[in-house]
């Protein structure tokens, strides 16, 4: 399996190579230049296995350069220890074929520990075959939950250093805790004054800028990332997919063969690009429903083709969710060009440039052959929490919130009953201000963990105990920096 760049499709590198660099030199974003297929006993052979085991079954398909013992190993370090439930990914039905997909029981209590927890072990074994020596600078930009477990997985880890920048007011509270007190001798965070597009763009600017990388070189550094423009974030993401489809067949909902929906809340749109991998490899997908915030760049665009960034920027209740530039978008449309970096560059130039672009009419009808679309402000996020918990005794996070809101839009808009599985994404005790103004209860305190005490006597639901402990917590990274102060603060923290 070899790997080449959305902007240069000349290049072909192994996917060490891909992981180590994160980003492809021109600025392009590293996709496999074949997607493997897989048969239906592939998939059969899955329902009886555990979390680890499809993991490293599903994972050698794409890290080939990877000996079967470097998977085992990794995928066993990764979910062996440090999630709460025992299947890893556990699939819970919320009413007649209708799922929920629990990707939060992770250490940082967030959909990114399943990617976060191994990219560390797949970047370091990367990095000892790439690198010649060179310690790894781990850059991250976050809109929330990215950071904390970054930060977790790379804290403490030999040969590298990680240092996250994220939105000073464009976080929760508990997140920003999270993040703020993080433990380890080679982490640093630092908040900037913008909203999570900018902490990316000025991520992506360092990570490009010949001149920052020469430095580094000059001291023994190099750059990688542990966002999910980084493919090794995005190939654990391929798994859960799998996953979640064996356990519908092992609970008798389906039969092997047949389609269902996956309902992605989606910000940067690695996740449900992850699920789109899923369906080319020959996961039986029928739709892909991307649920968006009241930021909604992504419902205009798959359902008319036009991108545009240039709108209002809202701060919502589903933070990771507000984003207008999603990176992860790129791959998907290299991969329906055919391969054609040169159509890639002159896409993005104009996002770049003008601030939007539209892409022609054949490319629009094989992206809603694949996915649906829709979106759902605050009023109506909070309004599911609480419809969900009082019909289905189901206690979700905004962000799930609106997948379901979306796919029950969908739903009923279409007549489409397919078996569904809505990909929930965060701990509910991650956001409990809106949580409990869901459940129709007015937060009483600005103290975050009276108001998990709330919610976990309210809803019946305990809280996490990963979030629980931080209380008391003094707060290690403090600083707040102007956007284009970031690759000073990059320098300053790696101390050169």
């Amino acid at each position: 399996m070899n790997y080449t760049s959305t902007r240069n499709n000349t290049l072909s590198v192994s996917s060490s190579f891909a992981i180590a660099n994160g980003i492809s030199t021109e600025g392009g974003l590293f996709v496999p230049t074949d997607i493997p297929k897989v048969t239906a006993d592939f998939i059969e052979s899955l329902v009886p296995m555990t979390y680890i085991e499809r993991a490293r079954k599903v994972l050698s398909l794409y890290l080939t350069d990877f000996t079967d013992e470097e998977i085992d190993e990794d995928t066993l370090g990764a979910y062996s220890t440090g999630f709460t439930h025992e299947k890893v990914a556990p699939l819970v039905n919320l009413h007649d074929n209708i799922n929920i997909l629990e990707l939060w029981h992770g250490p940082t209590c967030a959909f990114k520990d399943m990617a976060l927890q191994l990219l560390p072990y797949l970047l370091t074994g990367s990095a000892e075959r790439m690198s010649d020596g060179k310690e790894t600078v781990i850059l991250v930009a976050t809109s929330g939950d990215t950071g904390k477990a970054a930060l977790e997985g790379f804290k403490d880890v030999p040969g590298t250093k990680i240092l996250v920048f994220y939105p000073s007011e464009g976080v929760s509270a508990m997140q920003k805790l999270q993040m703020t007190t993080q433990q380890g001798s080679n982490v640093g965070v630092c908040a900037i004054k913008g909203n999570f597009d900018d902490a990316q763009t000025g991520v992506k600017t360092i990570f490009t800028d010949p001149a920052v990388k020469e430095k580094l070189l000059n001291n023994n550094m190099a750059f990688s990332s542990a966002n999910s423009i980084n493919w090794g974030r995005l190939v654990p993401q391929i798994v859960y997919y799998f996953s979640a489809y064996a356990d519908m067949i092992a609970s008798g909902q389906i039969v092997n063969g047949e389609k269902i929906n996956f309902t992605v809340p989606t910000g940067n749109f690695g996740n449900i690009l992850a699920a789109y991998y899923a369906m080319e490899m020959g996961l039986p997908v029928n739709k892909l429903i991307c649920a968006s915030n009241a930021n909604n760049v992504l419902t205009e665009f798959i359902n008319t083709g036009r991108y545009n960034r240039v709108r209002q920027f809202h701060t919502t209740v589903s933070p990771s969710m507000d984003i207008l530039v999603s990176s992860n978008l790129e791959r998907l449309l290299f991969h329906l060009s055919g391969d054609n970096s040169e159509e890639i560059k002159a896409l993005f130039s104009a996002l770049s440039e003008k601030g939007e672009y539209t892409v022609s009419d054949e490319m629009l009808m094989k992206i809603q052959k694949a996915f649906a679309a829709g979106c759902c402000d605050d009023t109506d996020t909070k309004k599911t929490i609480g419809e969900t918990f009082n019909s289905y005794n189901y206690l979700s996070d905004p962000h799930t919130g609106v997948a379901i809101n979306v796919y029950n839009e969908y739903r009923a808009s279409t007549g489409d009953n397919t078996p569904t599985v809505i990909v929930s994404t965060a701990s509910p005790y991650k956001f409990s201000p809106a949580v409990l103004e869901g459940l129709g209860e007015a937060p009483s305190s600005d103290d975050e963990f009276e108001l998990m005490s709330a919610l976990d006597s309210i809803s019946g639901v305990p809280a996490p105990a990963k979030l629980t402990e931080l209380w008391g917590a003094k707060p290690r990274f403090t600083d707040i920096c102007e956007k284009d102060e970031m690759q000073g603060i990059v320098f300053s923290m790696l101390g050169i």
